[in-house]
C-alpha cells in the first residue's frame, strides 16, 4: 500500500503546473456534479393523490349512468364502461411581465439603425394554503376528455332503447355517438 501511495506521490510531484490546474479543474467538477442542489424533489405521494381521484371520479361518472339508464323504460340491468383520451388539465395563473427596448445607433457617416428588443418572462402565481405552503393559483379545469362509452343492457337488442340510450349519453357528455356502443345483456 505504501508503495503504490509513493508512486501517485511522486507523479504529482512529476506533473506540470498546467497538467495540475486540469486535475485540480476536474475534480472540482466531479465534485460539483455530484453535491445535491437543494432543490426540493417532485411530490409523488401527490400525484398519486390526484389519480386516485380521478379514478374515483370516472368510477363515479359510471355508476351514475348505470343507475340513471337502468330506470329507463325497456333498458333493463346496465353495465357501463368509460374510456377517456385525457384525464383533464388544471391551468395555472402565469404573470408575463414584458420589457421593451429601442436601441437608436449611428454611425460615423451620418447613418442610423434602431433595434427594438423586446423581454418576456414567465413566473407562476401562487397562493398561500392555509399551512403557510404555496399552491400554485388555478385559473381553470378542464374536463377529462372521453374517447368512448360501452353500455350493456338487457334491453340493448332493441333499436329504440339503443337510440335514447346513445341519445342519453351525447346529452351527457357531449360525445359523439359513433363513439357510443350499446350491446345486448346476456
Amino acid at each position: 500500500m505504501e508503495g503504490r501511495w509513493k508512486t501517485v506521490q511522486n507523479q504529482f510531484k512529476n506533473m506540470k503546473k498546467d497538467q495540475f490546474l486540469i486535475f485540480l479543474l476536474v475534480g472540482i467538477l466531479i465534485v460539483v456534479i455530484f453535491l445535491p442542489t437543494g432543490a426540493e424533489p417532485e411530490k409523488e405521494p401527490e400525484n398519486q393523490e390526484m389519480t386516485a381521484k380521478e379514478t374515483q371520479t370516472k368510477d363515479a361518472q359510471e355508476e351514475k349512468l348505470k343507475k340513471i339508464l337502468s330506470q329507463v323504460k325497456g333498458v333493463g340491468k346496465t353495465e357501463v364502461m368509460i374510456t377517456y383520451r385525457s384525464s383533464g388539465e388544471k391551468i395555472v395563473e402565469k404573470d408575463v411581465p414584458v420589457t421593451d427596448r429601442t436601441v437608436m445607433e449611428e454611425d460615423g457617416q451620418g447613418g442610423s439603425s434602431s433595434t427594438a428588443e423586446r423581454e418576456a418572462s414567465e413566473e407562476t402565481i401562487y397562493e398561500k394554503g392555509s399551512d403557510g405552503s404555496q399552491i400554485p393559483y388555478v385559473v381553470k379545469v378542464t374536463e377529462p376528455e372521453i374517447a368512448g362509452v360501452l353500455i350493456v343492457a338487457e334491453g340493448g337488442d332493441n333499436s329504440i332503447v339503443i337510440k335514447n340510450i346513445t341519445d342519453a349519453v351525447v346529452a351527457l357528455f357531449g360525445v359523439e355517438a359513433h363513439k357510443i356502443k350499446v350491446m345486448k345483456m346476456n
